[in-house]
């Protein structure tokens, strides 16, 4: 967090400054995507942002340490103690833990729902316990608190020109489509923390079930059942970023860039994974660092474009609410109808 995003949030508090400098130090590492993008918003809302996904990654750490020595009941009871302090937090607006005193302030400055976080911490539970999903219906229903809500909690740091109600449900679509982007390119990571969230009908369609996946990645030989089923999953999510890409236009101008770029990013995913043949049970798929480099290079220029339009903007006129614009390049991660931003 520099001082710079700080004072113009208006964060004074010595105490809470050093809270969001340590949130914005976990989004940073674990982060990268969203905090590339993070960085084209205006610089008042960014330490929400990283106290909004600092949090969510201290969380994410507790669930998917793969320390040894670091037992499921050792994990149970981190996590145990996180969600009071949240809890207290949340209740008392402060807490003596930094991480969750961020989260709270920007609980209280954009007057975000507390259910999101509860929602968040069920799903963070969720995480020590169940290791598959028979369905898709299934997986969407875990999604809810661990993606979904993360795009209704950034909804009022976003900020909206149209009812947030009517918002809603294309941030969270974008949560969702955000995660199952990491849950393909994770596949070997995610089977050796012993879970599988490609959901079990979807594997068994194409004859795939668990112990062919663990056989895949013990040996590092391919099998085409195991590429049809996750390029079916890839498919399965392309759908939903093109169900969530319209919201992008209700989302305030300024906010736009931001959104629009962490999609393309995320979207990527898809590409890398299918670039590398599906290999993602024997290596991790990348965006390319001059890929990310041309699609932050674009959000610039948008944030440039939306800056110069305010400043010439006439007075005391209403703000249109505008559609978004085209999208940035032809991308085979993201859907290209009118409209999209």
């Amino acid at each position: 967090m520099t001082d710079r995003e700080l004072d113009a949030a208006g964060i004074d508090d010595p105490a809470l400054r050093a809270a969001y400098h340590r949130c914005r130090a976990l989004n940073a590492r674990h982060g990268r995507t969203y905090f590339l993008a993070t960085r084209l918003l205006p610089v008042a809302r960014r330490p929400a942002v990283h106290a909004l996904y600092g949090f969510a990654r201290w969380a994410d750490d507790i669930v998917d340490s793969l320390d040894p020595g670091t037992g499921t009941d050792v994990r149970v009871r981190a996590l145990a103690r996180l969600q009071e302090e949240l809890a207290e937090g949340l209740r008392q607006g402060g807490s003596g833990e930094p991480v969750v005193r961020a989260l709270t302030d920007t609980a209280r400055r954009y007057a975000i729902d507390h259910a999101h976080f509860r929602d968040f911490m069920t799903a963070m539970r969720s995480d020590l316990v169940v290791t598959d999903y028979p369905t898709y219906a299934d997986l969407r229903a875990y999604m809810h608190g661990s993606a979904a809500v993360i795009g209704l909690q950034m909804l009022p740091v976003l900020g909206t020109v149209a009812p947030r109600e009517e918002a809603e449900p294309y941030a969270a679509a974008l949560g969702v489509a955000f995660q199952l982007s990491n849950f393909l390119r994770d596949v070997g990571e995610d089977l050796d923390r012993g879970r599988v969230y490609l959901p079990a009908d979807l594997l068994a369609g194409h004859g795939v079930d668990r112990e062919l996946l663990v056989w895949s990645r013990a040996t590092s030989r391919p099998d085409r059942r195991i590429t049809a089923a996750l390029r079916e999953f890839a498919e399965l999510t392309r759908g939903v970023y093109r169900e969530a890409m319209p919201g992008i236009g209700l989302l305030e101008p300024v906010a736009r860039p931001c959104i629009r770029t962490a999609a393309v990013l995320y979207g990527g995913i898809l590409d890398a994974v299918a670039r590398d043949g599906y290999a993602v049970l024997h290596r991790r798929s990348v965006v390319s660092r001059r890929r990310r480099a041309v699609v932050a290079a674009d959000g610039l220029v948008r944030v440039a474009a939306v800056r110069l339009r305010a400043r010439t903007a006439p007075p005391h006129r209403p703000a249109a609410r505008t559609l978004p614009s085209a999208p940035l390049a032809p991308t085979t991660a993201l859907p290209s109808p009118e409209g999209v931003a």
